[in-house]
């Protein structure tokens, strides 16, 4: 894996694919949405070579849909036999038949685009996030000597709970890196390692993992920051404990937050003064990730949001606890139990393969 591909910019636009796995309900008020995709798409399809958009709407909302944007991009139905066929890692397929017998059909959305694209260089994209040509050639670059890039997600709007959610990306930044909503990675390797697992929550951990345990490289660029829609309120709640139930699958993590509540009552007990300490060192730590981000694409009041976040984490933390113990966290009316499977068991799953 590895090695030089052609990644140049041709005339106009770059050799790569860029492909967008969605699932949009439609009904009253979304007309501004697919208006609004429908510019991003018309501007990128000057960029790059091709745009695959694999849509899992209904019959009715994926028929607007290539009324609006068919003349920007190809768009395809998810096929779960790319994985039926060809994922050796996954852990079997949920109750019932087509597309929706794997639990995570963003998954399914974003094989099937892979295995339709043209194009050597894929770059990835939740249908929130807005790439431009500049961060595309950048990763798509970064696949001349790699199989995987991992960029940075900064939101291009700042209401109150997007600097809420931002303080997390901070933090992470802070730390060691973000898992952005967008990836750019090379065709062959995901092909050769036959995908990833379409049954667990974090699949962008998932397929990190997946391409490492094959011996491919994976990078992360954190001087590449690329923007995203930021989601509504409503959204943002309902995100809460999914994500802390992500970090279930990094063990490290999962006990540093655990003990997030016992330390902060601990402090309590001893007067205000040890609690500013901590949510002081918090703000700190976050300014620390906006240096490295860039401040010019992050609000400096973002970092005061860090001490929230933190309590939001160690409060949905033990939710997800308990989620595992009652068979998973919810999602999509279903029960995702794995978070993401261990490098380990990657690799003992792609040695029997």
């Amino acid at each position: 894996m590895g090695g030089v591909t052609t990644a140049d910019l041709r005339p106009g636009r770059i050799d790569a694919t860029v492909v967008v796995p969605l699932k949009w309900s439609g009904g009253a008020g979304e007309s501004y949405r697919v208006e609004e995709m429908g510019r991003y798409l018309d501007g990128l399809r000057h960029a790059v070579e091709e745009i695959v958009v694999v849509d899992g709407s209904a019959a009715a909302v994926r028929q607007e849909h290539e009324e609006a944007w068919g003349t920007f991009a190809r768009l395809l139905e998810p096929d779960d036999a790319v994985i039926a066929a060809g994922d050796g890692t996954v852990s079997g397929p949920a109750a019932g038949g087509g597309a929706d017998r794997w639990l995570n059909g963003k998954v399914v959305g974003a094989l099937t685009g892979i295995h339709a694209a043209r194009n050597e260089c894929i770059v990835l994209a939740d249908d929130d996030v807005r790439h431009t040509p500049s961060s595309i050639t950048r990763l798509v670059d970064t696949l001349r000597e790699a199989d995987l890039v991992r960029p940075v997600n900064v939101f291009d709007a700042w209401p109150w709970h997007a600097r809420w959610d931002c303080a997390r990306t901070l933090l992470n930044i802070a730390l060691a890196s973000d898992w952005p909503g967008t990836f750019a990675l090379r065709r062959s390797t995901v092909l050769e390692v036959g995908g990833w697992s379409a049954d667990v929550l974090f699949e962008n951990l998932e397929l990190w993992r997946t391409v490492e345990a094959a011996g491919g490289r994976a990078v992360s660029r954190a001087d590449v920051t690329v923007w995203r829609k930021p989601p509504s309120a409503r959204q943002f709640w309902s995100q809460r404990v999914r994500q802390a139930y992500d970090d279930l699958a990094q063990p490290e993590r999962l006990l540093v937050e655990l003990a997030i509540l016992p330390t902060l009552l601990l402090a309590a007990r001893r007067g205000p003064r040890p609690v500013g300490v901590l949510a002081t060192a918090a703000v700190l730590l976050a300014a620390h990730g906006r240096r490295r981000i860039g401040p010019q694409h992050v609000p400096p009041s973002v970092p005061l949001w860090a001490p929230v976040w933190v309590l939001e984490r160690g409060v949905c933390i033990w939710l997800a606890l308990g989620h595992r113990a009652g068979g998973g966290v919810p999602y999509h009316g279903r029960r995702l139990r794995i978070a993401a499977h261990s490098a380990r068991e990657l690799r003992r799953r792609l040695a029997r393969r």
